[in-house]
């Protein structure tokens, strides 16, 4: 990328510097040869006030000689009758030209030009001035300027050249930079970033690199704890397939089995239904009654606790608690609170649930939490479980704008409040 930058930029400075430097080495040409012809004017004028005087040839043949270029051999002065004093170059043809067209001209003469000026003089003929400027002096300095202008051309196009690579490796570097970036995070290593650096869009470029690939994490982690608390709802249907084999003894309930089935199929569904959602579009307006909700579940969880000896307990009141949350999460939650107590306590432990005030309330009378702020925390377990059964309810809180207490019971046992942002409208 740097060498076609550099033959870019070589490319565009040389048309440039050849749009100044053609027109500039014409000038100067042209400005030297107007200096020769200059002075050759200014040589002629001097015979013309004399000519205005006499023309007798033995008169001007001395002021012809002391004149610069009448000493050079340059100078002549072609009288009417014919004559010439000093150095002629021009023809006899030429000069009857000017004469007869009596205005100054310049001609082409072998080795350079002519300048010749018609001088009226007495009795009415035309004498004609002539002044030689050969090439040499029509074009003195010339290639000397010439070859300066190519000099600082040159310097000016090489100049641009380094100073587009160095801004250029600026560049370059930061878009190697993000390309191995970019590459490196193809090739699954999600922890790579880039130092923005560079122009400002290259920059730009960088912290969008960056942004995007905390987005890209963000997702898949949401996914896989996603993908997780999905597979953890099935714990609820199959606790209940286990429970029920457990205390069937030789004789099964196949009402029970088939429910706890179904359940489970549900589940099943629920889980690809869920899996095959955008994570953009699983944030919705619905809002459920959590009282509702706690009471559907105790029903399935009821059977279970008579079936283990589990003496069990309404709290609270029986008013709705409207909440900002998906039923299926809401029932996730409460699963997960009521299915804690048959996983981590004892067979014939009590437990109470119920909704007060603004706050779900599951408690036992087990052997309780030990380290609460462990509890919390996601896939973290002192039971030798998952992990994720607080966590959920923990996310549930937080979506309806509560949040999850762990203590202990008046027992001693544990003691689950879920404090959440109720509405207070009943749709």
């Amino acid at each position: 990328m740097r060498a076609a930058l550099a033959r870019l930029t070589l490319a565009i400075t040389s048309m440039v510097a050849l749009a100044f430097l053609v027109p500039l080495c014409v000038t100067i040409s042209d400005v030297a040869a107007d200096r020769a012809l200059a002075d050759a004017r200014q040589q002629a004028s001097a015979m013309v006030a004399l000519l205005a005087v006499t023309d007798d040839r033995a008169t001007l043949e001395q002021p012809v000689a002391q004149i610069d270029a009448g000493g050079a051999g340059r100078l002549g002065v072609h009288l009417p009758g014919g004559g010439v004093v000093g150095t002629a170059h021009a023809d006899r043809a030429v000069i009857a030209g000017v004469a007869g067209a009596g205005s100054t001209a310049v001609r082409a003469v072998p080795g350079g030009e002519s300048y010749l000026q018609p001088v009226a003089v007495r009795g009415g003929r035309i004498a004609v001035v002539e002044v030689f400027v050969s090439d040499d002096t029509l074009h003195g300095g010339v290639w000397r300027a010439w070859l300066a202008l190519v000099a600082v051309g040159f310097i000016l196009v090489i100049g641009s050249v380094v100073v587009a690579d160095r801004l250029g490796a600026r560049t370059v570097r930061a878009t190697r930079h993000l390309a191995r970036a970019a590459r490196r995070f193809g090739q699954d290593d999600l922890a790579v970033r880039v130092t923005p650096q560079g122009p400002p869009e290259l920059e730009a470029v960088g912290r969008s690199f960056n942004a995007m690939a905390d987005r890209m994490v963000g997702l898949l982690r949401a996914e896989r704890e996603l993908s997780a608390d999905l597979s953890h709802r099935l714990r609820t249907p199959l606790t209940a397939l286990r429970l029920e084999l457990e205390t069937s003894d030789n004789w099964v309930d196949i009402d029970r089995l088939r429910q706890a089935v179904a359940i489970l199929s549900d589940e099943v569904d629920t889980i690809i239904r869920t899996s095959r959602e955008p994570l953009s579009t699983r944030v919705s307006g619905e809002r459920v009654d959590l009282t509702e909700v706690l009471a559907d579940r105790l029903a399935f969880w009821s059977v279970l606790a008579e079936d283990r000896g589990r003496p069990w307990t309404v709290i609270g009141d029986s008013a709705p608690l409207w909440v900002p949350v998906r039923r299926a999460d809401a029932e996730a939650a409460v699963d997960a609170l009521l299915g804690n107590v048959f996983h981590h306590t004892p067979d014939g432990t009590a437990f109470r649930a119920g909704v007060v005030g603004s706050t779900l309330v599951v408690e036992d009378d087990g052997p309780g939490i030990p380290d609460p702020d462990l509890a919390l925390q996601r896939g973290a377990s002192s039971a030798g479980s998952t992990g994720l059964g607080l966590d959920i309810v923990q996310r549930v809180a937080m979506d309806s704008g509560g949040t999850v207490t762990v203590t202990r019971s008046r027992s001693g046992g544990a003691r689950i409040e879920v404090a959440v942002k109720s509405d207070t409208v009943d749709p």
